[in-house]
């Protein structure tokens, strides 16, 4: 047990996490195209914030967090995803009395106790983005265009752009009653779960994960059939807004996503290449969620996508992603005057920036050309008492196998 990584937590191992770095690398930049500015918040959050933010009608909340008191006896609880805790900061910093919208993302692992399966750990990591502080729907066309972007810049592109309205909760009102009468009738086929959800939150038992109930709610009433006014008319925008900048999407009435936050606009951008999960990216808007953990009444958008779900994503489409830039130099030293030279010399590369080794394992000559070889060295330079006596080293050319000599202050100058 103790060599083995908690069940539903993966190792990035130093010859995958190059792989990481460049997907955070490209999402940074989008970002900062888009005028997103960064923000971290704790791994672990207050248990009242996620329960009131995320909704305690949600599987997350009633089956998937990792709840414990520390030695204060506070509740906390390691949070599950990273709207709730962005919004709690912009509570907190008072960054609403800036002036608005304000336009961050972040990069966040998150935390859920699930069946671990492809592309779903208990402890994964996701990309988010949040704007703040605007009700217009050019916000959610926004938001929704970054995910575009960027999933077509990695390489991606069989996925599909999924939107719906889930209404505000004017309209919900009526189509909560709409969907308890259709439901009624079913009620004591219902799992456990849903039953509990039939008065606290219908619209729940859309997003059940239970085959039996799914096929109850296949022919459920929609909830774009009862959308208000407002609602209808801020669907449609968001629907000539998309069509207007070029991106695709279907209308699919049955996203509720699985967070009880979202008002209006809800989207997932869906792909068949990562098994039954195919959801690797999706978000919505959310105007009541400031409000409801304790601020002013701020409108807000937002999205979360999955890091370990995108890289699948990449590999299913044949994405390559660059491997580094292996060793550029390494030194071969022989006898002990040679070597606190090489040191010397190993010193300054570095501080100029230029990636340099040296054996620490007392390896011969020999066994320090093989450890470059496997290095990938682009260049050895050589150093035994010979060229200690002459100021000089063997350098040589690991690519076009050429050897030549050269001073101890032409070294820099030759790898530049």
């Amino acid at each position: 047990m103790l060599t083995n990584a908690p069940k539903g937590t993966k190792d990035v191992l130093p010859e995958q996490v190059y792989r990481w770095h460049y997907v955070e690398k490209k999402f940074a930049e989008i970002c900062d195209r888009y005028g997103y500015r960064e923000i971290r918040t704790p791994v672990f959050e207050h248990t009242e914030l996620i329960n009131r933010g995320v909704g305690d009608t949600t599987d997350i909340v009633q089956k998937e967090m990792y709840t414990f008191n520390d030695h204060g006896g506070r509740s906390l609880t390691l949070k599950p995803e990273g709207t709730s805790p962005a919004v709690r900061a912009f509570v907190e910093h008072k960054i609403y009395a800036e002036v608005q919208p304000t336009k961050i993302y972040y990069v966040t692992p998150c935390f859920r106790y699930e069946k671990p399966q492809s592309g779903r750990l208990r402890e994964f990591h996701q990309f988010g983005v949040e704007i703040f502080g605007t009700p217009n729907m050019m916000a959610d066309t926004d938001v929704i265009c970054i995910g575009h972007d960027f999933l077509e810049e990695m390489g991606i592109r069989d996925t599909v752009l999924e939107i719906n309205s889930v209404g505000c909760p004017v309209c919900r009102a009526n189509y909560r009653k709409a969907l308890q009468d259709f439901l009624r009738p079913h009620y004591d086929e219902l799992c456990d779960t849903c039953k509990d959800r039939f008065e606290r939150n219908p619209m729940r038992i859309l997003d059940c994960k239970s085959a039996e109930d799914q096929a109850i709610v296949k022919d459920a009433p929609e909830m774009l059939d009862y959308l208000c006014e407002d609602c209808s008319k801020a669907f449609e925008e968001v629907k000539s807004n998309l069509t207007a900048m070029g991106i695709d999407y279907v209308v699919n009435p049955r996203i509720v996503r699985g967070l009880d936050y979202y008002t209006k606009t809800a989207f997932e951008f869906v792909s068949n290449s990562i098994g039954a999960q195919g959801t690797v990216c999706g978000g919505g808007r959310y105007d009541n969620l400031c409000e409801e953990l304790g601020g002013p009444p701020i409108p807000g958008v937002g999205f979360g996508l999955g890091i370990e779900r995108l890289l699948m994503l990449m590999d299913a489409n044949g994405v390559e992603i660059p491997t580094p830039e292996p060793t550029s130099v390494f030194i071969v030293t022989m006898g002990e005057e040679a070597k606190a030279k090489g040191l010397g010399i190993l010193r300054k590369l570095h501080q100029n920036g230029i990636s340099a080794q040296m054996d620490t394992l007392a390896r011969n000559v020999k066994g320090q050309f093989k450890y470059a070889a496997r290095l990938n060295a682009k260049y050895t330079i050589v150093i035994g008492e010979d060229e200690l006596a002459r100021g000089v080293v063997q350098f040589k050319n690991m690519d076009q196998h050429e050897q030549k000599e050269i001073s101890f202050d032409q070294i820099l100058d030759e790898i530049k």
